[in-house]
């Protein structure tokens, strides 16, 4: 089965197996540099549903949102290191979007029954906004996990460099 999927692939996909009664929760994030906290996350997040679909940012998007250090590997690499978890059932990478709407369009598309979260996501708002849409549920799966997290250790190996 291949697990790196289009966006295309990614609707398709969705809608078999809603039509065979699965729940597929959904993920999102830049998991650049993959540490406990998001293998905890994504566990978590796998034991609430059938299927996990996770939605990787694209690296134009990170560097907006984290700096121009950033990402550490490229979009392709860390597809490739979530669709090796086990508790990943099919990773999309994103293009870049240029504002919510294109967001909210993929995510009613893929209707999951469950879009999950951390405690004290900075995005619960337009999460919160997209289950309204798409009539899911938003589970926090995980509260942040203290001292974890890639620009904590982009800044430790930074100094070690």
């Amino acid at each position: 089965m291949e697990k790196i999927i289009s966006i295309s692939k990614a609707i398709k996909t969705s809608q078999n197996l809603r039509d065979q009664g699965k729940r597929i929760v959904l993920v999102g994030g830049c998991f650049d540099i993959l540490h406990v906290g998001h293998i905890i996350f994504l566990e978590n997040a796998k034991q609430t549903a059938d299927v996990l679909i996770a939605l990787l940012e694209n690296d134009q998007r990170i560097r907006q949102m984290k700096g121009e250090n950033r990402p550490i590997q490229t979009q392709q690499d860390r597809a490739r290191i979530l669709a090796a978890l086990e508790s990943v059932d099919y990773v999309v990478t994103l293009p870049y979007f240029q504002n919510d709407d294109q967001y909210d369009k993929l995510i009613l598309s893929i209707k999951p029954a469950i879009i999950a979260t951390t405690k004290g996501d900075p995005f619960r708002n337009h999460k919160e906004r997209q289950t309204k849409l798409t009539g899911g549920n938003l589970v926090d799966v995980l509260a942040r996990v203290k001292n974890q997290s890639t620009s904590r250790l982009a800044s430790v190996l930074g100094n070690e460099l």
